[in-house]
């Protein structure tokens, strides 16, 4: 039997109290993991935006866009299997697949962090420098969400969030001598810095070494999961930096920093849904293994609650006033406060989906997943740049919000055929049996 079969067996269902307690502190740990991420990224964003200014934070947020794709293409092949197929496993087994799976990771990021740097060396300027500093500091990066994602695959959040906190400890001083310095390329810099220092904490927090001479072969065993996870990541990230770089073709560069800094305003319910988002693949394949006939019920209170959330923080923003809003992100502050009703919506739409998402990672469709993220993502970026063409910075919002709603539909019908698909080989298996 291999390790993975090994850690897929059913096991004795715990006593549903205790089950409940589990899985509330699993979840517990997850925001509050997220929290600490996503308050780190929200200074930070807010400090550059009051520290540079519509235009250069714009440049910043290419940056991070750009990341966002790497970011997905590591989750894809790296971390995105092992949490669908290493949590909850027996010790030894979570041990060697975290292994390899963070040095899949890291040599992603050193691979493609060559190619930022020898891209942004190329390009010169503003926005080539902070490209080929993002290129420095990517393996870092990549390396810090992988330790986040291994610990959660077994079920130890709270050494995720200790590692966050790190990183975010780490931050200010950085953040310090960035404001110093007074250009984009040093806070990309302080920012993929600091996340190296929690990158190299985590290596001893799990004591694990990343094994990156066995990248390939993880990449390798798992390609059935990883390749579809990696089209379907990349295709959702893919959009977001297309969207980014359509919009500032079209309106300027200023639009993107506007967009940004109307998504920083949702960052804390943000930090709800990326918390969630840490756990919730990780707990649906535990509700798979434990009790199939739950899944269904599970996803949609998890993407339900979000969208609700989404909507209530939304409605609560619309009511900061303008001298509130301007202490936050200064001059961004005027436009970005146009966006908040459709960047709403959009947001309330990606939760309501997540909770299909993760039943559908659960129960490893990853071509239905394939499937659904290509069409949501073809939706995204034509709302997004066909929005920005008709009506500007605010048409591109409402076009993302349209499309956004439109793909959490189409994220349920695909998880309601793979339910009823998996019901039904199930009662095969049994028959045959």
């Amino acid at each position: 039997m291999t390790a993975e079969e090994e850690g897929s067996k059913t096991t004795a269902p715990a006593p549903a109290g205790s089950a409940r307690r589990a899985l509330a502190g699993r979840l517990s740990w997850g925001l509050a993991d997220q929290a600490a991420s996503s308050m780190s990224n929200f200074v930070v964003g807010v400090y550059v935006a009051r520290s540079l200014g519509v235009t250069a934070f714009g440049v910043f947020s290419l940056a991070w866009v750009t990341y966002g794709v790497v970011l997905n293409v590591s989750r894809g092949l790296a971390t995105d299997p092992l949490v669908v197929r290493f949590s909850g496993v027996p010790d030894a087994s979570w041990r060697g697949a975290a292994a390899r799976a963070s040095g899949a990771a890291l040599g992603v990021g050193a691979i493609l962090g060559a190619v930022a740097l020898a891209a942004g060396l190329a390009a010169g300027g503003r926005v080539g420098t902070a490209f080929a500093c993002l290129g420095v500091v990517l393996p870092g990066l990549l390396l810090q969400d992988a330790w986040r994602f291994a610990f959660f695959a077994a079920g130890a959040g709270r050494k995720a969030f200790v590692n966050d906190v790190v990183w975010g400890v780490a931050l200010i001083p950085a953040m310090v001598l960035a404001a110093r310095a007074g250009s984009v390329a040093a806070f990309v810099l302080a920012w993929g810095g600091s996340a190296a220092v929690a990158a190299v904490y985590g290596c001893f927090q799990s004591g694990i070494r990343p094994r990156t001479t066995r990248a390939r072969e993880w990449i390798r065993e798992h390609r059935d999961l990883g390749y579809r996870y990696l089209v379907e990541n990349v295709s959702n990230s893919g959009a977001s930096q297309l969207r980014a770089y359509g919009l500032g073709a079209i309106v300027g560069v200023g639009a993107v920093g506007v967009v940004r800094g109307a998504e920083l305003l949702l960052g804390p319910f943000l930090a709800v849904l990326m918390g969630l988002s840490l756990v919730t693949v990780a707990e649906a394949a535990r509700v798979l293994r434990r009790a199939p006939h739950r899944l269904g019920a599970f996803c949609f209170a998890l993407g339900g609650g979000q969208a609700v959330a989404a909507l209530l923080w939304g409605g609560a923003l619309l009511l900061v006033p303008d001298r509130g809003g301007e202490l936050v992100l200064g001059g961004v502050w005027g436009a970005a406060s146009e966006l908040i009703v459709p960047v709403t919506l959009g947001v309330a739409g990606a939760g309501l989906g997540t909770g299909a998402a993760a039943g559908l990672r659960a129960l490893g469709a990853a071509r239905r997943s394939l499937r659904v993220q290509l069409i949501t993502s073809a939706c995204y970026v034509s709302g997004g740049l066909g929005g920005a063409a008709a009506a500007g910075t605010v048409g591109s919002a409402w076009g993302v919000a349209a499309a956004t709603v439109t793909g959490s539909a189409v994220w349920w019908l695909q998880l309601r055929s793979a339910l009823r698909e998996h019901h039904q080989n199930t009662l095969r298996e049994v028959r045959t049996s």
